[in-house]
């Protein structure tokens, strides 16, 4: 080993450098190979002291003996060496005494990769000034630009003197509006006043330091490319701070009416009311306002249509001229989905329609008020002559999405090389239970076949796992850590990881044995019982892949929700008779759970050739099929403060002496504990393999997952709703934990669990297993104990009603609203009177979508209340649809 080598590998940087220093090029390329098999070493390296401490004079010495520009830029930037690496100032230092070209050339190289390198910058402006070269502008070297300059600080300056100084600063600038996602770094060192960005390079435009017709330009420009509305708000405030002139303005009035049609809020609203300013002072045309009015109009934002429509009534006020032209723009508003902004539209159309001499105009909006709502209709047929609707044009049809149909489970993979690539795939990715299931059976059919041939498929798979080392220590390790974690898994993964381990030899037999007959040691937990099944299977699996490898697995599901048709056991349970194969317990007890028994004419049928197998698990497999589908368990209510939950008594059937112990905690009863709840079942994707346990009893496995699931609507997290589609997918029937699963999921904090939720309640429509009186009058128990908030039910009703399916939501709705209702005691104004007024308004919809007609409880009392409040404008509405002759 070289003293070079030494002095690197003891983290003496100094000294390394020193004994390169004056030599040349041939030389210091001379010591790259011992250099590059250093950097090797240290990759597979513990992350220990001794690695740490070699790091930054290897990524400095490395710098030096690389002489090409492209392998030099290469080195700098390494990712296994980022985070121990050199300074930027001993780089500069070293490579200081390089030619200009040389250095200008590595300097474009780490600046044109990406920001997440992590490339420093300070080390990138360095060699800007070391080499004379112009200023990169690509997405690293701006942002590092730009997060230097906002993060520095010095006794008595600021942004604004920085930026004044910075000899780049046009170049730099114009670049930063081409750079997508920078409104983070823009917001320091102050979103807004003196400090900020915006009035930083407002003040430049002023001082004449930066171009203002450029600078305007750039960022108008940025505006209409969009982004993330972080970078939609700092670009805004930058147009802001700019206070544009009224020419300035009057230059861009394409550009306003762009943004106001397509922007996100916050910039279409500015434009909204640069162009309303420019209006009402007459400098903006009638055929522009139109023009602008046809797009924002469309808009689903209320607070820009309110506005628009505020507008527009004052230019019809001081315009009589303009009429002919901005009412037909106005009938865009009659098919808003807001009742009140369709009222606010027709009052104005009706207040100025008497400008207009054009039956054209007249006719065209006598055509739009078709879209009006029925009470609007009506009224609208007599003051513009729209034609009226008569019986037999409103019949409704409910629009559901089709039933999900069943997806067939594949054949395990037929190769080792296929089945290495799958598990590979799955996880990374983690899988769903048909992937998950497929790669199960198909590590145990191929190593019963061909375990050599396996192992040598599984190298790439394996090679980078945590447990996978030859050294002995390594080796304990993982199996000290299978044997001390409870034996639970906490992911699909980490149930793959034991039985590749144990194929690698990684885990002790009687770790093995241990876990395949005492699956858990301790903890207990809500889902306990789902996770001992699944766990004991897993752990039966490992072991006999080890002392006794299965041909293949009884429970491998047809399905991909976890069902398992009745030939197809018969089947397999055949060919174990005739292979001598010893069924392994676990196995068999989920292919008992998993196989279908509801299609009573298959599973007598299959019963039958049970039998005549003769084999101990035949018999129990035929009683099993002809033995009568039990029905669900006994449940009561119980209340946690705003948290309401099912308890389940048992069910004897799970609890057979046949089944093993694990599998029997199925069948015992589900209490629901107030505050005394623990579980370390973090990675919620297990709930789709607990569900493929029990595939035609959704309703335990509904109630196990029913506090995961209110915690979406009770404590705001964020993925507890995932679940709800599979479990209407599931089978079996749909009773009161299922129901108040998804009650929950419909209140949901996240948009994405409330629209899971309503991805699931249409499933459940679909296939004729939705209860919606259950639902509604769930519904309104939450609303009222404070675990749903309407707001939020309002949102995923308004998103259930938009796919067609307005008697659904209807049916759920009167029954929600008559609890509501009957809580507006008075004047008093429950909590949620506020938000019960979008309720209305939907259900409004619905019932005038759907032509229902019926009483509400106390929908009258409501609607005779004084004044024209939302909720109140709402119920009379809701109230005319309801007793209408015809929907018009």
């Amino acid at each position: 080993m070289s003293s070079l080598m030494e002095t690197v590998r003891a983290g003496r940087t100094a000294d390394a450098l020193g004994l390169l220093d004056g030599l040349t090029d041939a030389e210091r390329r001379a010591f790259l190979p011992e250099l590059k098999a250093l950097r090797k070493e240290l990759r597979k390296a513990p992350w220990e002291e001794p690695s740490r401490r070699a790091y930054p004079a290897l990524h400095a010495a490395g710098a030096v003996c690389e002489t090409g520009a492209a392998a030099a830029a290469t080195w700098i930037a390494a990712t296994d060496m980022r985070w121990s690496q050199s300074s930027p100032a001993l780089l500069l230092h070293v490579l200081g005494d390089r030619d200009t070209a040389w250095l200008a050339d590595v300097t474009h190289r780490l600046a044109g990769r990406p920001a997440s390198a992590g490339v420093p910058y300070e080390l990138m402006a360095g060699l800007v000034r070391l080499s004379g070269c112009p200023v990169p502008t690509t997405d690293a070297y701006v942002r590092g630009w730009v997060e230097q300059t906002g993060h520095l600080w010095q006794r008595g300056d600021t942004l604004l003197d920085r930026l004044r100084k910075d000899p780049h600063l046009a170049e730099l600038v114009a670049a930063l509006f081409e750079t997508e996602d920078i409104g983070s770094p823009l917001q320091w060192p102050s979103a807004e006043g003196p400090n900020s960005w915006a009035e930083a390079l407002a003040q430049l435009t002023v001082e004449g330091v930066l171009d203002r017709k450029r600078t305007v330009e750039a960022c108008v420009a940025r505006l209409l490319r969009g982004g993330t509305t972080l970078d939609n708000r700092v670009f805004l405030r930058v147009v802001m701070a700019l206070a544009l002139t009224r020419e300035e303005e009057l230059e861009r009035i394409a550009d306003w009416s762009a943004l106001s049609s397509d922007a996100v809020s916050m910039v279409a609203w500015h434009a909204q009311s640069v162009l309303g300013s420019l209006a009402l002072d007459g400098e903006l045309t009638s055929r522009r306002l139109a023009e602008m009015s046809d797009a924002v109009l469309f808009r689903p934002e209320k607070k820009l249509v309110r506005a628009q429509l505020v507008l527009l009534g004052k230019v019809l006020a001081r315009d009589a001229s303009a009429a002919e032209e901005l009412l037909p723009a106005l009938a865009q508003a009659f098919g808003h989905e807001d009742a009140e902004v369709q009222e606010r539209a027709l009052k104005l159309v009706e207040r100025h329609l008497k400008k207009v001499d054009s039956p054209e105009v007249r006719a065209e909006l006598a055509s739009g008020a078709d879209q009006l709502i029925p009470a609007l209709r009506a009224r609208a047929v007599e003051t513009l002559g729209a034609a009226p609707v008569t019986a037999t044009t409103t019949v409704y049809e409910e629009m559901l999405p089709p039933a999900p149909e069943g997806t067939r489970l594949a054949p395990a993979p037929e190769s080792a090389v296929e089945l290495a690539e799958e598990l590979g795939v799955l996880m990374a990715t983690k899988g769903d239970v048909a992937t998950f299931e497929r790669a199960l059976d198909g590590l145990v059919r191929h190593a019963y076949q061909d375990r050599e041939s396996l192992l040598e498929a599984l190298v790439p798979v394996v090679a980078r796992r945590w447990w996978q080392s030859d050294e002995p220590e390594n080796a304990r390790r993982a199996d000290s850590h299978f044997s001390s974690t409870h034996r639970t898994f906490g992911s699909a993964e980490s149930a793959l990881d034991l039985l590749l381990a144990t194929l690698q030899d990684k885990v002790r037999t009687v770790t093995l044995h241990e876990g395949a007959q005492h699956t858990h040691l301790s903890r207990e937990c809500g889902h306990s019982s789902l996770s001992r099944t699944f766990d004991s299977r897993v752990w039966e699996v490992a072991y006999r892949l080890r002392a006794e490898p299965l041909p293949f697995l009884l429970s491998t599901p047809s399905w991909a929700t976890g069902l398992l048709e009745p030939d197809e056991l018969v089947d397999r349970l055949d060919t174990y008779r005739h292979l001598g194969a010893r069924v392994a317990a676990a196995d068999f007890a989920q292919a008992l759970l998993r196989v279908r028994r509801e299609d009573r004419a298959a599973a007598v049928a299959a019963a039958g050739r049970a039998q005549a197998l003769g084999t101990t698990e035949g018999t129990r497999l035929a009683r099993w099929l002809t033995s009568e589908s039990p029905a669900l368990p006994l449940s009561r209510r119980r209340t946690f403060g705003a948290r309401v939950a099912v308890e389940l008594g048992e069910l004897l059937d799970l609890q057979e002496d046949f089944f093993p112990a694990e599998f029997r905690t199925l069948g015992r009863p589900v209490t629901a504990h107030g505050g005394h709840y623990y579980c370390y079942h973090w990675d919620q994707d297990m709930q789709r393999h607990w569900l493929a346990i029990l595939p035609e009893r959704r309703e335990l496995v509904a109630a196990r997952l029913l506090r995961d699931v209110s915690s979406v609507a009770l404590d705001d997290t964020r993925s507890g709703a995932a679940v709800l589609p599979l479990l209407a997918e599931s089978e079996g029937v749909a009773g009161e934990a299922t129901h108040l699963c998804m009650a929950y999921g419909l209140g949901a904090r996240h948009p994405e669990g409330r629209l899971a939720a309503v991805d699931a309640l249409l499933v459940l429509a679909a296939r004729g297993q939705l209860d919606v009186a259950r639902l509604g009058t769930d519904l309104g128990e939450l609303v009222l104990s404070g675990a749903v908030k309407p707001s939020r039910l309002a949102e995923s009703v308004r998103t259930g009603a938009a796919t067609g399916a307005n008697a659904t939501i209807w049916g759920i709705l009167r029954h929600t609203l008559g609890a509501l209702l009957a809580d507006l005691d008075g004047d008093a104004k429950p909590a949620h009177a506020r938000a019960l007024g979008d309720l209305l308004t939907v259900a409004a919809e619905c019932a005038e979508r759907s032509g229902a007609r019926g009483e509400l409880p106390y929908l009258t009392q409501t609607a005779a209340r004084g004044g024209s409040s939302r909720l109140v404008a709402q119920a009379r509405r809701l109230r005319t649809a309801l007793v209408a002759e015809v929907a018009a």
